[in-house]
């Protein structure tokens, strides 16, 4: 998996950073997720390798302006282009009346199939691939988190000591693989778990919405491989910071740490930040939590 960051500003763009957007891009697949589509979104997109038609999924945080108003151009632009992949739009209640009044009163439709869910806390989608759960947060509206997870891979499967077993090949290997059971002709129940090899685990990435600080942040991370979280202002501005529902750089850090996430991002800078602030804003993030990058626009990640 890899994250490109299509916007790493809050509220508001700068001349350095565009408003809230990232963009999972699933290797085993070649499709793109997108997390919140700030306004100007679809001019982020033109900008870097990433294809409209390869995205699939777009889930939203919360119903602020600097995290969907790139919604309404994104979805015409995409239709205008000729692409009809199909494409669904999770986020909180609200988002299909948002969605759907913008095309209707600016006399606008979209030519693919378009599916709005509207979520709650839970889980949101599993694929047998895939899971992705919804955590509510610490904001001024409400306001979710997603956790994306790799279902666990099966070890290997031992065709040499099936075979040197009087296992024949056949279908039932792909059963076995599962880690199923099979009965052969002589009556023997072979469990394909004593044959598979250790399982690899699954990455666990954790996308923050805005929040303060919050006690359900803690599971959201719990040991991610990736989380990527909000630090809107240095920590010296605390409480302005977590009066608007907001953390500082030391607040997503000490998240990082208590929830065992091996690696922060941190993005959703506040505008008043330019690049000769970026220095001061990692150090005081690394001060807790040395393995912590900043994001920037454009920058890619691999998971």
């Amino acid at each position: 998996m890899q994250l490109t960051f299509l916007g790493t500003s809050a509220g508001a763009p700068s001349l350095q950073r565009n408003v809230t957007a990232i963009a999972l891009t699933l290797s085993h697949r070649g499709e793109t997720w997108l997390f919140d589509c700030g306004e100007a979104t679809q001019h982020q997109y033109m900008r870097c390798p990433l294809k409209p038609g390869k995205l699939e999924k777009i889930f939203i945080t919360h119903l602020h302006g600097d995290h969907i108003f790139g919604l309404p151009g994104l979805l015409t632009s995409r239709s205008m282009g000729g692409i009809l992949q199909p494409l669904t739009i999770y986020g909180p209640k609200g988002i299909k009346a948002f969605v759907e009044n913008a095309l209707s009163l600016s006399g606008s439709f979209v030519t693919f199939p378009l599916e709005i869910i509207e979520i709650s806390a839970g889980l949101v989608y599993d694929d047998g691939n895939l899971k992705v759960s919804a955590w509510p947060l610490n904001h001024l509206v409400e306001c979710y988190g997603y956790r994306i997870e790799e279902h666990d891979k099966p070890g290997f499967l031992d065709a040499p000591r099936l075979k040197a077993e009087g296992v024949p090949r056949g279908p039932w290997y792909q059963q076995l693989k599962r880690g199923e059971s099979i009965t052969l002709e002589d009556g023997r129940v072979i469990n394909g778990a004593d044959y598979l090899g250790p399982a690899t685990k699954g990455k666990v990435l954790a996308i923050f919405g805005d929040t303060a600080p919050c006690d359900m942040a803690y599971s959201l991370a719990a040991n991610a491989d990736v989380m990527v979280h909000e630090t809107t202002l240095e920590a010296a501005m605390a409480e302005k910071a977590n009066g608007r529902g907001h953390s500082t750089t030391l607040q997503a850090a000490e998240v990082a740490r208590q929830a065992g996430a091996k690696r922060l991002i941190a993005t959703h800078f506040s505008a008043r930040y330019g690049w000769p602030d970026m220095a001061r804003l990692l150090a005081e993030c690394q001060s807790v939590f040395p393995n912590t990058e900043l994001a920037r626009d454009f920058a890619v990640f691999e998971v």
